[in-house]
């Protein structure tokens, strides 16, 4: 499991983001890894309407990533994890980064092994076991 879930605020357009382009390079980056089934990854993008970012100068846009983990991967792991995730999308944000004022932060969480349910059929539908 590795769940990506992307705030940015409203002063940033969904064709400036291409989601679809993030989205396939945070899962290929995590794929790369060895350390997430392909069933197991999700991505969701939320435009924040209400925001500030530092002193509320309206050109100034945010991006947060938080990935949710399942639990079982060691320090090492997780690290390895979010080394090459925080760099697809700093690769990704590279050229808007370079065009405006723009701060971008990712945090990874592991979530419990216990209070955490799930159930997915996609196995079935994906060439994987």
């Amino acid at each position: 499991m590795a769940h990506f879930i992307l705030e940015y605020s409203s002063n940033l357009s969904p064709s400036e983001l291409q989601f679809e382009n993030l989205f396939a390079s945070l899962h290929e980056a995590a794929l790369a890894t060895e350390l997430f089934p392909v069933a197991g990854l999700r991505s969701r993008a939320h435009c924040c309407e209400h925001f500030r970012v530092a002193n509320g100068d309206p050109d100034f846009a945010f991006i947060h990533l938080e990935v949710r983990l399942g639990a079982g991967r060691s320090g090492a792991e997780k690290q390895t994890a979010a080394d090459a995730i925080f760099a697809a999308l700093s690769n990704h944000l590279k050229d808007l980064y370079e065009q405006r004022a723009l701060a971008i932060s990712f945090e990874m969480n592991e979530l419990p092994a216990t209070l955490k349910f799930n159930q997915n059929n996609l196995r079935t539908y994906l060439a994987e076991p």
